[in-house]
């Protein structure tokens, strides 16, 4: 398809700098079928759900992965991406002209790396020198790495350390927070218990691709990024069984719904899965193993905003932007959620 499709025009005061407080006070726009738009909040999701319904979130916890350093006079920016193994990670590097194979990068605090390989995507696979952990590393050299469309205009700063992990972060590799379940408290998740709705997690290391924008004039020539996402056996095993009872599969983020589709197979069985996925899902995929979606509004042109079009079709999901643009939604990141239900 063509990429222009998915354009719309956004006024750049609809991209949210700061989440909604307390996190659960965000707005929430209902959007099931071809039913009337529904202007709500997240408070209301009890209500929107039903007894026996699952709400799938994505454990994966943002690492402090935006380094600045030098190489030589030259300063290079770094921005990690995707684990290799316990040293090695590839990396989005800034200023790439001035870095070639075989420098070291100083990024202060003791911290070094060895530009080791060169990608095909101007990528450079970074090795980290020395014996302590890469985690202890980035926590004394690293930055919280905020997109580029609120790091572009404001600083990151202490309550971003905060503001930019889900209440179910627990598993260190994300460059970027699987954003929809920033909306969660406690509190709000023991009332979707009292409901019935029950909950799972997964987990995909999101990476700083999802934040590339799409050039290709045509969707069937873009390359996603890779991202390593696991499902253990027992969480696919309470999640069919909770489908073969009626209950629904609610992904909540894009993330977790990549994942999830990345495991089902044809006959719509979830399979326990540990390896990479690159699914890139646009108008005319079949879902197999989510039933809904709550989700952020996404970037023009973005994969995201074709993944919602493919869920509740492209001309639906324009209506639903042009609303949400209309009644001043919060945009992206730190921005309100919607849920879609087809």
């Amino acid at each position: 398809m063509r990429v222009d499709l998915f354009d719309f025009d956004l006024p750049t005061d609809r991209i949210a700098l700061r989440p909604a407080r307390p996190r659960d006070a965000a707005r929430l726009l209902h959007v099931r079928g071809k039913d009337a738009l529904a202007d709500l909040g997240v408070r209301d999701l009890p209500k929107l759900l039903r007894a026996g319904d699952v709400l799938v979130f994505n454990d994966t916890r943002v690492i402090p992965a935006q380094l600045e350093g030098q190489r030589g006079e030259a300063r290079i920016g770094a921005t990690l991406h995707k684990r290799i193994d316990l040293r090695r990670w590839q990396a989005f590097i800034r200023n790439a002209k001035r870095l070639r194979v075989g420098d070291l990068i100083d990024f202060g605090h003791d911290v070094t790396a060895l530009a080791e390989t060169r990608h095909d995507d101007g990528s450079f696979t970074l090795a980290f020198v020395g014996d302590e952990p890469v985690e202890v590393l980035l926590e004394r050299a690293g930055r919280m790495p905020l997109p580029p469309y609120i790091a572009g205009k404001r600083p990151t700063d202490a309550d971003d350390q905060r503001d930019y992990q889900t209440m179910f972060a627990a598993r260190d590799g994300a460059v970027a927070a699987p954003t929809a379940a920033l909306h969660f408290t406690p509190a709000l998740l023991d009332a979707l218990a009292q409901a019935g709705v029950a909950h799972e997690t997964l987990t995909l290391h999101v990476g700083a691709g999802t934040f590339l924008p799409v050039k290709a004039d045509n969707t069937q020539d873009h390359a996603m990024h890779a991202e390593w996402g696991r499902i253990d056996a027992d969480v696919a095993d309470r999640l069919n069984a909770a489908r073969s009872r009626g209950g629904r599969i609610i992904a909540v983020g894009t993330t977790s719904l990549r994942l999830l589709e990345s495991a089902a197979g044809e006959d719509t069985v979830i399979r326990p899965f540990a390896g990479d996925t690159s699914i890139f899902i646009t108008p005319g995929y079949r879902f197999r193993a989510i039933d809904g979606l709550m989700t952020n509004f996404h970037l023009p042109r973005s994969t995201l905003f074709m993944l919602v079009s493919a869920l509740m079709g492209l001309e639906r999901m324009q209506v639903v932007y042009a609303h949400a643009i209309e009644q001043q939604y919060r945009f992206y990141s730190y921005g309100d959620a919607s849920l879609l239900i087809p």
